[in-house]
């Protein structure tokens, strides 16, 4: 009574699975964020949207494998499959054969002019769709019934060094596993099996406890190297080993079966221990009745019909082309997830379950739409998703400088004047929730309500906090898009803060104006979609000449607004405006190249803008130069590293942002 009231009884046993009955309803959510992130990273990088996709898909995520590590794994299975049975030089002697077997069933097809045009066609077309796999090829013509008495002694060659190979690699491993038994082995696994039999048959019978397991394990665990936590985990290990046994010997020739059965009794010499053996398969059987125990037709090895090492091979040459998605219409639903779990386990499975989610999950998302031209693309809500996250990132740099957050990211209409107003449509000011609330209680008692009890807010009620306008600006924001960004790995950082600074102002400042000025050889305004997809391009020449022209133009088209003007640039200026609008190089950089660009930021500056420029790298030659043009127009200029060039330019902004009052 006391053991029962200690370990409760068993009505029953379940086993789990992997759901099989179409998208598992309890996968953990795909993170689209982690993935638009590195997709974006390497699209500004120059990658188109489709290939940074697959780039993606290659390397995997955070918390999974990615494709390059799934076929790594499967390439390191398939070659310790082949070292295990030996089977490099029978494969390649196998597809000799086959080769010559294949090219005399063509000659036989040529010649034969007696035989049915559309059989004809269907063993052609047969032939021609072999797999590259050798041992997927042989096990395909399994079935195939050849033309060529040539072809089909060929085959038949095939199969005899195949099987033979395979069987005698099996056999002769427990030949020696055998004659190499010593009496205290013999004695050992007698004793371990009898302990194993005695815990199967009480596990069946639902007499069993942890203890007892952990019992055998303490005893006899150095027999079981994969160290199961618990009884069922054990069972499922060997039931496994045990069903696979059981179809081996199925497979084998009849002489072959009978020599194993002698030499196991032979080299243990007893025939309890043989019963005891069978006594194991058959707990094992009644407990894992699902698993194949017979086989059926699939497991005569003679045959080659798809089980022992040659299936395997043709199984890991199959999904390594799926992994590889070289192929026309590749997709990851093509990938065969029971074939990755039986060859890798069930975590490699669940990464690349997790890839075609994820895969999908893109393609049918608003994040990756197709073009007119078919092409995957960033759509505005993936840029505003990204512009988003950028900002964060920045606004985290900033904090992390000051100890606290810059206040000024929230982007107010204007400075508080201390009253309030009715709120009117598209009215963007905080809520006076004193005000609203004094109102609304002042209606409710007017029109003989209990305020306590039926307080309902109207449109009417709401008041909100009176602002005096702050003066709006106009924000040029000049990057360097020469070369030299590409080399210096600057390329990237610099998409990255055009995109957070993009998304500040359309988001936060929707009163300020941005322009975005790209100049290498020439200039030219970009907007933020057309800058995210530029792709490096290899022209000399860094014409800030014509970028400050072109920010000149914008700040003339913005009177009312305050000029701020940020440079981003890792070199000094070589490349300036002909009269006939060419571009003229030369470096290192040319006097009049020189006195050009100072005259175009001179007329920016006439303009009253305030420039700050940002120097990347360690250059004192164009730290000279940038600290010169700055004292000449009172401006500043800051020398981040590349990773913190969006929180510099971002916090720039904020700072030579006007914040005065002033005319809206």
């Amino acid at each position: 009574m006391a053991e029962q009231e200690r370990r409760p009884r068993r009505t029953g046993s379940a086993r789990y699975g992997r759901y099989a009955g179409g998208p598992d309803p309890l996968a953990p959510p795909v993170d689209l964020g982690e993935a638009l992130a590195d997709i974006a990273d390497d699209v500004m990088a120059g990658y188109s949207p489709e290939q940074a996709l697959r780039e993606h898909l290659r390397r995997g995520g955070r918390d999974g494998q990615g494709l390059d590590r799934l076929a790594g794994a499967v390439r390191r299975r398939r070659e310790d499959l082949m070292s295990r049975h030996r089977l490099g030089a029978t494969l390649a002697q196998a597809r000799e054969l086959l080769d010559r077997a294949v090219l005399a069933e063509r000659g036989q097809l040529a010649r034969d002019t007696t035989m049915d045009p559309t059989d004809r066609t269907l063993r052609e077309m047969q032939i021609a769709d072999l797999p590259r796999s050798t041992p997927a090829a042989v096990m395909q013509l399994s079935d195939y019934d050849w033309a060529s008495a040539e072809g089909r002694a060929l085959y038949q060659q095939i199969q005899e060094l195949l099987g033979q190979d395979l069987l005698d690699a099996r056999f002769q491993g427990m030949k020696q596993m055998l004659e190499n038994a010593t009496d205290a082995d013999r004695a050992e696994i007698e004793e371990m099996l009898a302990d194993l039999t005695a815990l199967l048959e009480m596990h069946a019978r639902d007499e069993d406890g942890p203890e007892d397991f952990w019992a055998f394990m303490a005893k006899h665990g150095q027999h079981v190297p994969e160290q199961p936590e618990d009884v069922e985990e054990l069972i499922e290990i060997l039931a496994a080993r045990s069903s696979a046994a059981q179809r081996m010997l199925r497979g084998m020739s009849a002489e072959q079966r009978a020599e194993l059965m002698a030499l196991s009794q032979q080299a243990f010499g007893s025939p309890a221990l043989m019963d005891q053996l069978a006594r194991m398969d058959a707990a094992l059987e009644q407990l894992r009745p699902d698993l194949d125990w017979d086989g059926g037709e699939d497991v005569d090895l003679d045959g080659l019909t798809g089980q022992g090492p040659l299936g395997d091979l043709a199984e890991l040459d199959a999904l390594a082309a799926q992994l590889g998605q070289d192929y026309p219409g590749a997709s990851l639903g093509d990938l065969d997830l029971d074939a990755l779990a039986r060859q890798l386990g069930p975590e490699a499975a669940a990464d690349a379950a997790t890839l075609t989610r994820l895969e999908r999950a893109l393609r049918d998302s608003e994040l990756l739409p197709r073009g007119s031209d078919g092409d995957l693309r960033l759509s505005p809500v993936a840029m505003r998703r990204l512009g988003a996250s950028l900002l964060q990132d920045a606004a985290t740099r900033l904090a992390s400088r000051s100890g606290r957050r810059d206040a000024r990211l929230a982007g107010a209409g204007g400075e508080p004047s201390g009253a309030s107003r009715d709120w009117a449509f598209g009215d963007t000011e905080p809520w006076d929730v004193t005000a609203t609330m004094t109102r609304a209680i002042t209606r409710t008692a007017a029109e003989g309500g209990d305020p306590a009890s039926a307080l309902r807010l109207r449109i009417e009620d709401v008041q909100v906090q009176e602002t005096e306008a702050r003066t709006r600006s106009a924000v040029a924001l000049l990057v360097d898009t020469s070369f030299s960004m590409v080399l210096e790995d600057r390329w990237t950082p610099m998409k990255r803060t055009a995109l957070a600074l993009h998304h500040l102002l359309s988001t936060r400042f929707r009163g300020d104006e941005l322009e975005v000025i790209g100049f290498g050889q020439y200039a030219q305004r970009l907007d933020i979609a057309e800058l995210t997809a530029l792709p490096p391009r290899h022209e000399q020449g860094t014409n800030l000449q014509h970028a400050l022209m072109l920010a000149h133009r914008f700040l003339r088209r913005n009177p009312d607004r305050q000029g701020v003007v940020l440079v981003v640039t890792d070199g000094e200026p070589t490349a300036h405006l002909l009269p006939g609008g060419q571009a003229f190089f030369d470096w290192p950089s040319d006097p009049r190249t020189i006195a050009l660009t100072v005259a175009e930021l001179d007329k920016v500056a006439a303009l009253g803008a305030r420039t700050t420029f940002f120097r990347l790298g360690e250059d004192p030659d164009l730290a000279r130069f940038l600290d010169s043009l700055a004292r000449r127009v009172d401006g500043r200029v800051v020398a981040p590293e590349a990773d913190d060039l969006g929180a510099a330019v971002v916090g720039e902004y904020l700072r030579r942002r006007p914040r005065g009052r002033g005319a809206a």
